[in-house]
């Protein structure tokens, strides 16, 4: 998974890591894009809301080397930032992107091998850098991989770290051959006290198909988000 900057938009970058599939491990998810989709974008580290009723984008990919189509395949852009980036570019928001304090591997079976660890010891990888304040911002849009049939540890790391509660959490991912996988549970799991919305899952090895952009416009306006 895989930069423009829309008006009114405030992007946050405090890190980058990306995506990873399944295979060894479980179903890990891709992420990939093409370098002419690939944006850069540079703000401040806390995202502070102008008004109230704001959206938050909030997710984390990892580039290098996914699963892709049973193989792998190097990506220069995980699958979720591109995901990530075809959402904002079509509802108001700001963006948060979560970074690992200790960086996974740009190889695929380390990542897989220390995902199956964290998993089994119920870990919660620390996050680089500073969180947002959620204080203005009604809904948050929640973006990750499927490793192993759920989102990797580091997402429980972030929605235990923030205050979530009465926010309207709307999960999406990127996946190898999963779909969501155990997403909602994972989430419900951590009693975040936010409203947990319907997700949106892509393959990784589709997430750039004239398709997706549909796929995401149905799933915004479902959320009453376009």
């Amino acid at each position: 998974m895989p930069a423009q900057q829309p008006t009114r938009r405030k992007l946050l970058w405090t890190a980058a890591a990306g995506t990873i599939s399944a295979a060894a491990a479980g179903l890990l998810a891709a992420c990939t894009t093409s370098d002419r989709e690939s944006r850069t974008v540079t703000t401040p580290s806390n995202p502070v809301p102008s008004s109230p009723d704001r959206t938050l984008l909030v997710y984390f990919s990892r580039a290098g080397e996914n699963y892709w189509n049973g193989g792998r395949r190097t990506l220069d852009v995980g699958n979720t930032e591109v995901l990530a980036n075809l959402i904002r570019d079509r509802v108001e928001c700001d963006v948060f992107r979560i970074e690992a304090a200790d960086a996974y591997s740009d190889r695929y079976d380390p990542t897989v091998a220390r995902n199956v660890d964290e998993q089994n010891s119920d870990a919660r990888p620390a996050i680089a850098g500073n969180l947002p304040d959620f204080a203005g911002y009604d809904t948050v849009l929640l973006g990750s991989p499927i490793w192993n049939v759920q989102p990797p540890m580091i997402m429980a790391s972030f929605v235990e770290a923030v205050d979530l509660t009465g926010k309207d959490l709307r999960p999406f991912v990127t996946y190898a051959v999963s779909d969501l996988g155990s997403t909602a549970s994972f989430y419900r799991g951590l009693d975040s006290g936010a409203r947990l919305g319907t997700g949106l899952a892509v393959r990784g090895e589709d997430v750039r198909g004239a398709s997706v952009g549909t796929d995401v416009d149905r799933w915004l306006r479902a959320a009453d988000l376009a």
